[in-house]
């Protein structure tokens, strides 16, 4: 049984010599001496490429010393498995970061604004301007009551500042409002000249922003128009109505007059709107 187990292990230490380093593990004293004769044996069968004459002084170093310690029962020589190699596991780079994380939950994402209704009409409380220089304050007081805000005509005619001369301008009506309407979300627009395509445009926005919200607009008004149903209405020296509705996306929109309580509204398109408020403004 000693020659084929020499023969055995000379094979292992001859293949460990050309491919594997070798270990030595604490154990048996049998090996030590087969492993003490493999090593000059693999020394004189070993070619003469430098990497396999430097495995095979290894080895035959490791035979020497193998053989010294059987005599002692220390050591016992393990030969690597052929199927092992160090670099096959599996190493985890240092830089290596774990993936992030979404930051954005679909359902968090800000969602549009719902598009405006193609036409409405607000829920007023009419009132006629009790006075013939009240129409300022009779309009402010009819696109208040939009809001459910009641305020009378004459408490409106001091905060604007109206006399026998009327009310000076859109930006009085734009300050009244805001001091009665919580947050403050009236602003005045001016059209100096004659009214522009991109003022008319401006005007029609402002109408549907500021009704789709529940609030009516006060505009202020001079010279002639003629409302949908072919009424003409005419105000040389100036005049402020309410503008409590609209349709068509804004192209229309229905006025509440103060001035004649027989004709108490009406419609008009928002093109001749803006021409009625050329040199005026309005308050949205």
């Amino acid at each position: 049984m000693e020659e084929p187990v020499k023969h055995h292990l000379k094979r292992q230490l001859r293949r460990l010599a050309t491919e594997r380093p070798y270990q030595i593990i604490a154990g048996s004293a049998a090996a030590l001496v087969l492993a003490g004769g493999a090593g000059v044996a693999l020394a004189a069968t070993d070619d003469n490429t430098p990497s396999r004459s430097e495995n095979t002084v290894a080895v035959a170093e490791l035979g020497s010393r193998l053989g010294e310690a059987a005599s002692r029962g220390e050591a016992r020589i393990a030969v690597p498995s052929p199927s092992a190699s160090p670099s096959a596991a599996p190493t985890a780079s240092p830089s290596a970061k774990p993936a992030a994380k979404a930051t954005t939950d679909p359902d968090t994402k800000p969602k549009p604004k719902p598009k405006p209704p193609a036409s409405r009409v607000l829920d007023y409380d009419y009132q006629a301007q009790t006075t013939y220089y009240y129409c300022g304050p009779a309009a402010v007081r009819n696109a208040l009551s939009a809001t459910g805000i009641e305020r009378s005509q004459d408490t409106l005619a001091v905060a604007l500042g109206t006399t026998e001369m009327g009310t000076n301008s859109a930006e009085d009506t734009t300050r009244v409002l805001n001091q009665q309407v919580k947050g403050n979300p009236y602003r005045t627009r001016m059209i100096p000249g004659a009214a522009t395509p991109a003022q008319m445009d401006r005007l029609q926005a402002d109408v549907v922003t500021a009704i789709s919200n529940g609030r009516a607009v006060v505009a202020n008004v001079a010279g002639d128009a003629t409302d949908t149903d072919g009424g003409w209405h005419s105000f040389p020296g100036g005049h402020y109505i309410a503008v409590v509705g609209y349709k068509n996306d804004g192209r229309t929109v229905r006025i509440a007059d103060s001035a004649d309580p027989s004709l108490p509204s009406y419609w008009v398109t928002t093109i001749d709107l803006a021409n009625w408020m050329a040199t005026r403004g309005y308050s949205a």
